[in-house]
């Protein structure tokens, strides 16, 4: 019965190991297929909606159920993802202009700006698992997601941590990048946002019995 159970175990955790390799490539291949600036949303929202659909119990191909998100939500993907690159890239220049600067004034600058980055790594976390789990106009992603990411300071913390671990696994061991890295940070914070989700759409049908949710479920995105 116990060994059983190992091999059960084993067995799940080794394919999941093996899905999160091909989300990993997949990710990459269709990031490419859109030239990077334009396949980087779509490839990130197929990627969640993947990750939701394996956390439900559905086993769907992966290629095909990834390939079909992709290019049925490319378009609205992209009005979610180029504003978040252009506030990044924003950022990241200003920063390097402040924080080279002398005095008082550039430095804090500097500092303001690197808090406000931090802020938006948090708040990017959401906006993708946020899209898979939820129909809303393409705006409210960005405002709602901001939100959650300020209201759930916890699970925002959690979600930069995974983060920062990845990052830095991947600075460490560079081969991972190509077959696990990226597959692992999408179904890590993919899960961890389906999880906290639930936890809020709970909590609000109890505080409000006889009112609907603020965000109503996709189905089946």
């Amino acid at each position: 019965m116990l060994s059983g159970t190992f091999s059960a175990r084993a067995y799940s955790f080794f394919d999941t190991l093996v899905w999160i390799a091909g989300l990993n490539l997949l990710w990459i291949a269709f990031t490419l297929l859109g030239l990077g600036v334009f396949g980087a949303g779509p490839a990130t929202a197929a990627a969640h909606i993947a990750v939701r659909k394996r956390a439900a119990g559905d086993g769907a191909p992966l290629l095909q159920s990834f390939a079909a998100a992709y290019f049925r939500n490319f378009f609205r993907t992209n009005m979610l993802s180029l504003p978040l690159m252009g506030v990044a890239a924003a950022l990241v220049l200003n920063w390097n202009y402040f924080s080279r600067g002398p005095g008082l004034f550039p430095q804090l600058m500097a500092a303001g700006i690197f808090v406000a980055a931090i802020f938006l790594a948090g708040a990017a976390c959401y906006v993708f698992p946020m899209y898979a789990r939820y129909e809303l106009p393409v705006p409210q992603y960005l405002l709602m997601s901001s939100r959650f990411a300020v209201r759930h300071l916890a699970g925002t913390v959690i979600l930069l941590f995974v983060t920062a671990a990845v990052v830095y696994a991947s600075s460490c061991v560079p081969g991972l990048i190509p077959f696990f890295s990226i597959g692992a940070w999408l179904y890590l914070t993919g899960w961890l946002c389906d999880r906290f989700f639930a936890a809020n759409d709970e909590s609000v049908a109890a505080a409000e019995p006889a009112a609907h949710p603020a965000l109503h479920r996709a189905s089946a995105a």
